[in-house]
């Protein structure tokens, strides 16, 4: 398990079962595991996502497909949040 933190200081986990998860939906990952976890730590940007979660995006130039944006879904557990 590899623990990083959010730009707003929140722990973020990445579990071997939560990587295996990622690598089953998204095989051409199977190399980036340094990019998600840097793209936690040091965003582009922050989206608020549809379900709680939120969205890091960091632009990278060369990634084994071509130049990409990498979106990385996660939740801050404790974090409080508006529900109105």
């Amino acid at each position: 398990m590899v623990i990083v933190h959010t730009h707003n200081g929140f722990p973020i986990r990445l579990t071997d079962e939560r990587w295996q998860h990622i690598m089953r939906r998204h095989p051409e990952m199977d190399t980036q595991r340094e990019r998600v976890l840097e793209t936690v730590e040091e965003p582009d940007s922050i989206q608020q996502g549809d379900y709680g979660e939120v969205l890091a995006i960091r632009f990278y130039r060369e990634t084994p497909l071509m130049s990409k944006f990498l979106a990385v879904a996660y939740k801050e557990i404790g974090r409080m949040t508006d529900s109105s």
